[in-house]
C-alpha cells in the first residue's frame, strides 16, 4: 500500500485534473473506488482528503454536476458527500445520451455472469444491517481493518500480473456481449472496476475500463463526436504546467 507521502502526491494530481476538467466539462464521471475506503458514522468520517474533497465542492458550486459511482473498496458511501461536496451519487448503472450516442456507466462490480461469491457478499455488505452492526466499531478499529484487508486485494499486492482475460472469460466483457446484443444497447460501456485500461469493441459497442490511480492516472473524455482514453498529464499538459 502507498505510504502519506506518496497518497499525498496522488491526491494532489487528482485535483490538479479535476481543476483542468471542470472550466471545459458539461459533468464530470467518477466511476468508484475512490476512497480505498470509507465509512460515514453518524458523527465522523475517514480523515483526510480535504483537497479532493474541496475541490469536488468547488467544481459543483459552480454548477458543474459530478456523478460519483460507489465501487467495491467505497461501497458504503451514503450521504455526507451529497449534502456537503454536491455530488450526485449514483448506487447503480446510469443510462443516457448525449451527442447523439448512448452511454451505460457502472462501477462494473458484481456484474455480467459469475462470480456468485462476490454478489452474495456485496448483498450482505450493502445490507442495512452490515452497516448498523459495523457503525458501533469505534472508528479507530473500523477504518485500521477495512486498510488492512484493502492491502490483500491483488492491485495492492503485484498490479503488472493482473491481465485481460479474454472477451469470453472477462465478467464485463461478457455484461457487454449480452446487453449490447438488446434494444436498450449503447455505443459506450464505461466501467473503473477492473483496474486495467481497456478499450475493446463488442457487438459494434466499445467496452471502456479506465484503469485505476494508484500506479497509473487515465481517463476518457467525449467531445461530443469521439471518445478518447488519455493519460493525465500528458506531454503537452506537463510542459504547460512546468512553465
Amino acid at each position: 500500500m502507498p505510504n502519506e507521502v506518496v497518497s499525498l502526491q496522488r491526491e494532489k494530481l487528482i485535483v490538479e485534473w479535476l481543476e483542468y476538467c471542470a472550466p471545459q466539462a458539461d459533468a464530470i464521471y467518477l466511476v468508484g473506488d475512490i476512497f480505498d475506503f470509507w465509512f460515514e458514522y453518524k458523527k465522523t468520517v475517514p480523515k483526510g482528503f480535504v483537497r479532493f474533497l474541496g475541490t469536488l465542492a468547488s467544481i459543483t458550486d459552480r454548477g458543474v454536476p459530478v456523478f460519483l459511482f460507489p465501487g467495491n473498496h467505497d461501497l458504503w458511501i451514503s450521504d455526507y458527500l451529497v449534502n456537503e461536496c454536491g455530488v450526485t451519487l449514483v448506487s447503480t448503472e446510469h443510462q443516457f445520451e448525449y451527442g447523439g450516442k448512448k452511454f451505460f456507466l457502472h462501477h462494473g462490480d458484481g456484474m455480467g455472469p459469475g462470480d456468485a461469491s462476490y454478489k452474495l457478499l456485496k448483498k450482505i455488505f450493502t445490507a442495512r444491517f452490515a452497516r448498523f452492526i459495523f457503525q458501533w466499531i469505534h472508528p479507530n478499529w473500523g477504518v485500521a481493518l477495512a486498510h488492512a484487508l484493502s492491502k490483500k486485494s491483488r492491485l495492492s499486492q503485484n498490479p503488472k500480473e493482473d491481465q485481460y482475460l479474454g472477451n469470453e472469460k472477462e465478467h464485463l466483457a461478457q455484461f457487454v456481449s449480452a446487453h449490447s446484443a438488446t434494444p436498450q444497447a449503447a455505443d459506450f460501456y464505461i466501467f473503473g472496476h477492473r483496474h486495467l485500461v481497456l478499450d475493446v469493441t463488442l457487438n459494434n459497442a466499445r467496452y471502456i475500463n479506465l484503469g485505476e490511480w494508484l500506479h497509473g492516472s487515465q481517463y476518457a473524455v467525449f467531445d461530443g463526436e469521439s471518445l478518447q482514453l488519455l493519460q493525465w498529464p500528458s506531454q503537452q499538459q506537463a510542459a504547460l504546467q512546468n512553465k
